[in-house]
């Protein structure tokens, strides 16, 4: 068995990299690991070695498919060292096919196998790995973090492969939160280091990134400059990535100075790239750009597509800042083509997602580890005592002028409004007494009235909730024979009546989703019947739909069916955005409801052990064991559907 797979990893790595231009170095390495006689632990690193050296020319599936049979040969020869590296490739892997969720599962499995092992050095990879998903993924402060024990753990190390890549995230993470000067300083120093090491892969990746930061910072020449140079640069090293972005940027400029033609050759290119090799992230931006395009040409017909594609693809990788341009333009297209429902749903998907990427608290958190890593730098203690007592002495001296300077204004606006003061009373009592309905119908009371109260509104932990998962089976091939605005109309009737059967039973509607919908029972406030009450609420939501089926099949309209899943466990529950507040959830529970969902069956109510340990004994209600059914990223997990007595399905 053992020769076999030998023979087999052989064969296999041959179709995946040697198929590409000669590389002698690459074949020395390949050669390394099909001779058996060679130890494992260095038959593993020559693996790595040629997957990190042909990494830009291999295709995501194929980088998936070598982690995969580097962990297995890990697995089989009892090389646990090894476990770590081969998990951060096959996550890379998935990284790079937009699988998120697939990536983020292997990057915390090699966490965990490095600590295992007591592994520092380890560590430095999959911190990066699980960084760059939850940048993606719009978790900022959770990618600062794992950033900053990266760049801890490299710079005690002097690591200078890790450190490289881990500057370059940095500098992302800082970027994303507006932070140029920092994003700055972490550019250059990524391109001095990538040119010390002479790694053109990396030094043309944060080429490219730092002529993005020049650009935002008014210094459009030297951007210009910088996008050109690194085109030219990947094209004489072949880096079918770089070329892609590099295309994307320069069709953009073209598009921009009306330069149509030349600019959707570049989109073409970049496009052709993208398919080529399943970049999902890019496809979509290259979408969004050739829509834009069209856009600026007066050719809605032409653009409409493009946007659609452009939304869709960035929702399903859950790219937040792709999915903000390419709604934006969405909007801009249906906006000039009169469709007004459609516009107006693509803005508010702008919105939803611009503020999600540009979160105060998000903002504030990355600002703290960025003080608390300076902080930990300081080689005095003393020195940064006396740093705190003459920030602070500033800090009194500014608010004592204020309070003068405000003093002083405010006494003559307050002669200037005395005499409109009873004239505006009316209108601000019903402005308030508006902004409350409004702060009510989007958050729970509870929160509403600590909101209002301080100012704010603390994040809880909660150690029982119910959470429900529902989605629309066949809505995406239904959608596709309707327009956009009976898409909405369905859409909008069925979350409206899921939103009153919720409120029926005292539960909380967290969001939608797509076509997905999500609440949960037991909060903001707890209490004993929120499995039972979400198990009656997910019957009603089922027998609707049904319903909605019978009546459709019978008019020979296209029809849906919806799955549902139902999990209890323990969550945080506070409020996201600063413009507009979203009630949410976070938590492994939260997950594993999704997974219920994604694991049942049209019809039925799936339901965890945890929710059936809960209401088993619950007069009324039926139950079928499953057994263990596999659950994405989770394993074999026990699962239940659960009906009512008088339930003929």
């Amino acid at each position: 068995m053992k020769r076999l797979t030998i023979l087999l990893l052989a064969l296999l790595m041959k179709g995946v990299l040697l198929a590409q231009p000669s590389d002698r170095k690459a074949d020395s390495l390949l050669g390394i690991w099909n001779d058996p006689s060679k130890p494992d632990t260095t038959r593993l690193r020559a693996m790595n070695r040629m997957l990190m050296r042909t990494f830009h020319r291999i295709t995501p599936d194929s980088v998936v498919r070598v982690g995969e049979l580097m962990y297995s040969f890990a697995k089989e020869e009892g090389v646990k060292s090894w476990y770590s590296s081969a998990l951060v490739a096959r996550g890379n892997g998935y990284l790079l096919k937009a699988d998120y969720e697939r990536a983020q599962a292997d990057f915390e499995l090699a966490m965990k196998a490095c600590e295992s092992q007591g592994d520092t050095a380890g560590m430095m990879a999959p911190l990066n790995g699980l960084s760059s998903t939850c940048n993606i993924m719009g978790n900022k402060v959770q990618a600062i973090k794992h950033l900053m024990r990266a760049l801890r753990i490299a710079e005690a190390r002097n690591d200078s492969s890790i450190l490289l890549r881990t500057l370059g995230n940095l500098a992302l993470g800082h970027e994303g939160q507006n932070d140029l000067v920092a994003a700055s300083e972490m550019y250059r120093r990524a391109i001095d280091l990538a040119t010390a090491r002479k790694d053109s892969t990396a030094l043309l990746n944060f080429m490219h990134n730092y002529a993005g930061v020049l650009r935002k910072t008014g210094n459009a020449a030297a951007a210009e400059r910088m996008f050109d140079d690194c085109l030219r640069l990947a094209e004489l090293t072949g880096n079918d990535r770089v070329i892609l972005v590099g295309a994307l940027e320069a069709g953009r400029r073209r598009s921009a100075r009306a330069e149509y033609d030349s600019a959707m050759h570049y989109f073409d290119r970049a496009m052709s790239i993208a398919l080529a090799t399943s970049d999902s992230g890019n496809l979509a931006s290259v979408n969004a750009e050739i829509a834009s395009c069209f856009l600026a040409q007066g050719l809605y017909h032409k653009a409409l597509p493009y946007t659609e594609q452009a939304v869709n693809i960035a929702q399903r990788i859950h790219d937040l800042p792709v999915l903000r341009d390419a709604a934006n333009a969405a909007y801009a297209v249906r906006k000039a083509a009169g469709d007004v429902d459609g516009a107006l749903a693509m803005l508010e998907l702008y919105y939803t997602t611009r503020d999600s990427l540009s979160n105060d608290v998000n903002k504030q958190a990355v600002i703290e580890q960025r003080l608390q890593y300076d902080f930990e730098k300081k080689e005095a203690l003393q020195q940064a005592e006396q740093d705190k007592k003459d920030a602070l002495a500033a800090q009194e001296l500014r608010r004592k002028k204020l309070q003068r300077n405000a003093f002083i204004g405010g006494f003559g606006l307050m002669v200037l409004l005395a005499g409109t003061f009873f004239f505006q009373r009316n209108r601000i009592n019903r402005e308030k007494k508006r902004s409350e309905e409004l702060l009510l119908n989007i958050l729970p009371e509870e929160v509403a009235e600590e909101l209002k109260a301080k100012g704010s509104a603390e994040a809880v932990h909660i150690d029982q909730v119910t959470v429900l998962f529902t989605d629309f089976k066949g809505f995406t091939a239904m959608s596709e024979t309707m327009s956009p605005q009976e898409i909405v109309r369905d859409l909008n009737e069925c979350f409206s009546t899921f939103d009153r059967i919720t409120e029926k039973y005292g539960i909380e509607k967290i969001k939608t989703i797509g076509d997905a919908y999500m609440a949960a029972g037991g909060l903001p406030t707890p209490n004993t019947t929120h499995a039972t009450d979400v198990i009656k609420a997910a019957f009603e939501m089922r027998d609707l739909i049904a319903e909605a089926k019978a009546r459709k099949i019978a008019a020979g309209f296209p029809y849906f069916e919806i799955r549902i899943g139902i999990h209890t466990g323990p969550v945080v529950a506070g409020i996201v955005g600063v413009k507009k507040f979203q009630y949410d959830i976070w938590g492994d529970t939260v997950n594993t409801a999704s997974r219920m969902e994604s694991s049942g069956e049209v019809g039925k109510v799936n339901i965890s052990e945890a929710t059936y340990a809960l209401v088993r004994n619950v007069p009324g209600l039926t139950f079928t064991s499953r057994g263990k059914v596999q659950a994405k990223g989770k394993g074999e997990m026990e699962m239940y559907f659960v009906g009512s007595a008088i339930d003929t399905r």
